[in-house]
This record gives C-alpha cells, structure tokens and sequence, in this order.
C-alpha cells in the first residue's frame, strides 16, 4: 500500500469509519491527495499488466493503460466513494396564490445509471425510477439524476443502491414518502460465469406511503409503465 492510501486508510481507522466498496469516504481525504491516489494506483495497475505478462513498454496500445485504469475508477467508475454528495438546494414547498395550496403529488423520475459490482468489478447499466411524495421542500429534477449516479458510481449490490437512493432522495427532501425501482443488466452474469447475455436484475425500495398506501404504489408502477413504454430505445 502506498503512502497516500496508508493515510487516508489511517484517518478512516482512527475515526472507527467503514470503507467497504459502497462507502463514500470523500470526508477523510484532503483535495490534494487525488492526483496522488491516481498516481498511487497507477503502479498498482501496472504491476497488475505486468502479471498479466502484457508488454506495457513497447505494445503502444497498452503503454499507458495502466494511468487510463487509475484515472477511470477515482473519477468515474467509483467517484462516488472519493466525490462528496451533490449539492441539491431545496426550494420550499410553498402554497400558490390561487388555491393555497402545496403540491402533494407523486413525481416520478427516471435516471440512466452506471455501477460497478463489487464482486468482479463488471459494469452494471440500468435505469432507476424514483418516485416521492413531495413534502415541504424540493429539489431540482436534474438533482434525483445526480444523487442516483453518485451512489451508483461506486463498488455495490443492486440491493444496496437502491437503499442508498432512497435514504439520500429522504435525507434531500425530507420526505418519508420515497420509492425506488432498479431494472439493471450485469456484466457479472454477461461476460463471466453463467454468460446470461439476456439476465435483467429488478430491485424494489418502498419507504412511507408507498407501502402503506395500495393506491401510492400502484400509482408509482404505473407511471413506470408509462415511462418505459415512451423511453428511447
């Protein structure tokens, strides 16, 4: 292990903090010390091609494979456990000047995901659809988007993203009302193993009314139906 993971490993030991594949430990690492977790991995890499008996110095497609791997999991396969959470300003749930009243909906929003598994590192590309009951605040529409890819950017289980999108769409909006539907192909399953190239995983969170409340959760799979008959294919 290098010097720069020994001290953000150190911080995290020191706080009693987990660092598992699906943790976010943007907190205990200092700004500077990106590029050098880049650096860092990108001898691991290559060490790892070099086991691989792959002639990194004179094969030109492979010579700086090892830096392209390092840079892609830090700032995009898993920038969601080195990136802090998303800035998603919240707007009050104000009543209108017409009716006095709030909107206490459903919103339902799809967003494209693209995760890792955290078994063999395949990629996982699938949809989310997150539907709320709105409360006194709101956020954005891009916002749902943002916070879904940052917690899928990371090592998980499709089970465990879909908790992790709906305690972070309940912790933004402050609503209890949430639900989450994951419909995701795995490369896990694809490209090793079984080789199921037809295998789709589906994975349900339903918090508040959305359990409670027969009519909220059909409600919430009917517009998923909508949603999936009208998505691009």
């Amino acid at each position: 292990m290098g010097n720069t993971s020994k001290r953000i490993k150190k911080r995290l030991d020191d706080a009693g903090a987990r660092y598992w594949a699906g943790d976010n430990i943007a907190e205990f690492i200092m700004p500077e010390e990106h590029e050098k977790l880049i650096d860092e991995l990108t001898e691991k890499f290559e060490a790892v091609l070099d086991g691989l008996v792959i002639d990194r110095h004179t094969d030109p497609n492979s010579m700086d494979t090892g830096r392209r791997l390092a840079k892609m999991y830090i700032n995009e396969l898993m920038s969601g456990r080195y990136d802090p959470a998303p800035s998603a300003t919240a707007f009050p749930n104000e009543p209108d000047n017409v009716t006095n009243e709030k909107y206490e909906g459903m919103l339902v929003v799809r967003s494209e995901l693209t995760s890792v598994c955290s078994h063999h590192h395949q990629p996982v590309k699938g949809v989310a659809y997150i539907g709320i009951i709105a409360a006194d605040k709101l956020i954005g529409l891009s916002k749902y988007t943002r916070i879904a890819q940052w917690c899928a950017r990371r090592g998980t289980l499709q089970e465990e993203l879909a908790m992790d999108i709906a305690r972070e769409i309940m912790r933004a909006t402050d609503s209890k009302d949430v639900g989450v539907y994951i419909q995701a192909p795995h490369g896990c399953c694809e490209n090793r193993g079984i080789m199921a190239h037809s295998s789709l995983t589906q994975t349900t969170v339903l918090k508040g009314r959305f359990i409670d409340d027969p009519a909220c959760k059909n409600e919430f799979f009917d517009n998923i139906k909508l949603q999936q008959a009208f998505a691009p294919r």
